[in-house]
């Protein structure tokens, strides 16, 4: 008899107690206002295509934690999300898909454990392909009994979040098609209503796990963090860098995106308002990059950061000492 995973089955699996616990984890990820449950409309990239995401003039490359378990985080990452070891070292790791490094893992046994209430990372969201993938990844995620801190539905995209065995946030995500998101005078529509899980596992086989690794085209999608001042990260991430906001002008949070995504940074400051420069010693976001396939905007970059480009990279620190390296594609 086939073993359906309804929501409630899946929660439970999940290690979530209520729909409503869903919800509240999904709030404290990403906010924003809550809108009533509507029908998810399907869509996926044509097929061999990146998504949208990572197909504009600056588009998110890879990101870097500091961890004290390095053995222990591979294994994560490889059994979580699919990850595959492109490199090993006793210093670190460097983890991707088809050979497309995404995440480096860098070993700090005897670093202290970075806190919510610091400057650095809020999480890291790995965006899959196509929303059949996704629904691979819940069925395998409830059948390994993975346990997940919230699902939502963002109108722009369908999310589920979880954290790593060291803190770190994580969100892995599909968008909708671009075409039916929602804008008003630059600012996208983003709510945060429940997902309907029935519907999004009704695409995939749910008597077995059949995810065997992240899809060759699976990639970060935004990178979102902790700062200490919105106005201040609007100067450094909004001005410097040149990317445009797509949520208007919130005193907590900001979203922005470059060619006309609903974010590729976000940052806020729920937990971490006033918060000073961050240890850099201490387990956390190590740096992130973002990829830059315009030459103009490029060396906008490099002017208004006072900095050479060295083999077509740019190094620069946040107002809080997250090291952002800007990568010429």
């Amino acid at each position: 008899m086939k073993n359906d995973l309804t929501r409630r089955r899946l929660l439970h699996l999940a290690g979530v107690p209520t729909a409503g616990a869903a919800m509240a984890g999904a709030v404290r990820a990403e906010g924003g206002p809550l809108h009533p449950v509507g029908t998810p409309q399907a869509g996926d990239p044509a097929p061999g295509t990146l998504p949208f995401a990572n197909l504009t003039p600056i588009r998110c490359g890879e990101a870097a934690l500091r961890v004290r378990d390095l053995d222990g985080m591979v294994a994560f990452y490889r059994d979580a999300i699919g990850l595959e070891t492109l490199a090993r070292t006793p210093e670190g790791a460097t983890m991707g898909v088809a050979g497309v490094s995404l995440l480096h893992l860098v070993s700090r046994p005897d670093a202290p454990y970075g806190q919510p209430n610091q400057a650095g990372l809020f999480h890291i969201a790995f965006l899959m392909p196509t929303r059949a993938d996704l629904a691979r990844w819940l069925v395998h995620a409830a059948l390994t009994q993975l346990r997940l801190t919230g699902f939502a539905d963002h109108d722009v995209s369908e999310a589920i979040y979880l954290d790593d065995p060291e803190g770190n946030g994580l969100e892995i995500y599909a968008d909708r098609p671009k075409e039916r998101w929602q804008w008003n005078g630059g600012v996208v529509t983003m709510g945060t209503r429940p997902l309907d899980i029935d519907a999004l596992v009704a695409l995939t086989d749910t008597t077995r796990d059949t995810y065997e690794g992240a899809p060759d085209r699976l990639r970060i999608g935004h990178m979102h963090l902790r700062v200490g001042d919105i106005a201040t990260g609007r100067a450094f991430y909004q001005q410097a860098l040149g990317l445009d906001s797509t949520r208007g002008e919130s005193r907590t949070s900001a979203f922005l995106s470059s060619g006309g995504y609903h974010h590729h940074v976000a940052m806020n400051v729920w937990n971490s308002a006033g918060a000073g420069r961050r240890d850099d010693a201490a387990t956390g976001l190590d740096w992130f990059s973002l990829h830059v396939a315009d030459d103009a905007i490029f060396a906008g970059q490099a002017k208004r950061l006072n900095s050479a480009a060295t083999s077509g990279t740019i190094e620069a620190r946040d107002p809080w000492g997250t090291l952002v390296r800007l990568v010429k594609i």
